[in-house]
């Protein structure tokens, strides 16, 4: 793979470069609420700029169906950059269209510009090779060289992210050699204990990554919604909170997997509970009450880990030398159901090892949360491309780069 480094080398001003970055942030309204991923494209976006480079930033953000729609608009991401970066950043309203054309074509040595998002032309997404090809073919004619570095988005097969290095000089930049550097570091050279906190809802989403991680891990702590599929399999009542029955057999299966090959398998051991789910947008206080985790009543629903596993997830990160962190363990939106996901937090700041916080909403919680990001050994722009890394998977994005 290619690095930007080696591309700097080469000469890059006066050429347009376009990066493929993931300025993919909360929103509300026009209101940036968390801009983690725009500063971290940041290094490769400034670099190339400071040796000359015409630099076409893009991106997709949220899920507009193929077609514009305001309300997706990447105009606050391109205003915010504009800010990090301390100059101005022009913006094509369009993808490919003539205000893109136009804006690539004004901009001088060491400019930058954002064109519109991506999933406003249905070709980004589109799962046709020929139409995905030919919008390809589209954004190629905005540039001269292509970098790689919306590491959120490497494992997707989308137009932008690969099938546009097919068709342009390209290089990996600055955030995807640092993610894929410490996917290695979980993967091929893990320094032990290896410790793995999975949370989220739903646990069909992990399923891939605890069948990869029960022979690799010393240990995994499930928390989230997930985790009421795991004590239901155990036979435990769990009232009326978050479960998929159809994943119980695999569950099951993995539990004992986890028993046989001596990987600890962590569950919760108490919960609180409550009949109604939090109001997050007034934050009025909670009713819920903390209970043993197999002894939620049946109308109630659990919303966090408890004050013991609190204590006992703790207790198993401290001596860890690796740990992956994929998943809040509670509605961590509300004040009430907080306390989970912060104590995660806190067990690995305090824990000695190299600590992951593994992207999507762990990386925002921490945030939320007021945590310093500079504490933690790294925090990933991406939680589904690091899962899918981490489940063995080939992603595309990073097979684009790789030739």
């Amino acid at each position: 793979m290619k690095t930007i480094d080696e591309l700097l080398a080469e000469g890059v001003s006066g050429k347009r470069v376009f990066v493929r970055a993931d300025l993919n942030v909360p929103l509300a309204g026009s209101d940036i609420t968390d801009d983690g991923r725009i500063r971290a494209v940041l290094p490769t976006v400034a670099k190339l700029a400071e040796a000359g480079a015409r630099v076409v930033v893009a991106s997709h953000l949220g899920r507009p169906k193929g077609a514009p729609d305001p309300a997706f608009s990447l105009a606050p991401a391109a205003a915010r950059l504009g800010e990090l970066l301390g100059a101005d950043v022009a913006f094509a309203i369009d993808t490919v269209g003539a205000s893109a054309k136009e804006t690539v074509a004004a901009l001088a040595d060491g400019q930058v510009a954002v064109i519109e998002n991506l999933r406003f032309n249905a070709g980004e997404t589109s799962k046709d090779d020929a139409e995905r090809g030919a919008f390809a073919d589209q954004l190629a004619e905005l540039a001269d060289l292509y970098v790689g570095d919306g590491f959120g988005a490497v494992h997707r097969k989308h137009a932008s992210v690969f099938d546009l290095p097919a068709r342009l000089p390209h290089a990996a930049g600055f955030l995807i050699a640092t993610e894929v550097g410490v996917l290695k570091k979980l993967s091929d050279d893990v320094k032990r204990p290896y410790v793995v906190v999975l949370g989220g809802a739903k646990v069909s989403d992990k399923l891939a990554v605890i069948d990869q991680l029960l022979g690799k891990a010393d240990r995994i702590l499930i928390g989230g919604g997930m985790a009421y599929t795991f004590l239901k399999a155990k036979g435990h009542e769990v009232g009326i909170s978050l479960l998929q029955e159809d994943q119980i057999p695999v569950v099951t299966e993995y539990m004992e997997r986890a028993e046989k090959t001596g990987v600890e398998l962590v569950l919760p051991v108490d919960i609180l509970a409550s009949a109604d789910f939090p109001d997050l947008k007034t934050k009025a206080p909670a009713d819920f009450v903390t209970v043993d985790a197999d002894k939620i009543p049946a109308d109630k629903e659990g919303l966090d880990i408890g004050p013991k596993t609190r204590e006992l997830y703790a207790s198993k990160i401290a001596d860890a030398e690796t740990v992956f962190w994929n998943g809040p363990v509670g509605v961590f939106e509300h004040p009430d159901y907080a306390g989970g996901t912060s104590a995660i937090a806190r067990a690995l700041l305090n824990c000695d090892g190299f600590t992951v916080v593994g992207g999507g909403d762990s990386a925002a919680a921490v945030r939320t949360l007021g945590f310093d990001e500079n504490a933690f050994g790294h925090i990933s722009t991406g939680g589904g491309a690091s899962l899918e890394y981490l489940e063995g998977k080939t992603l595309p994005g990073l097979a684009a780069l790789e030739d």
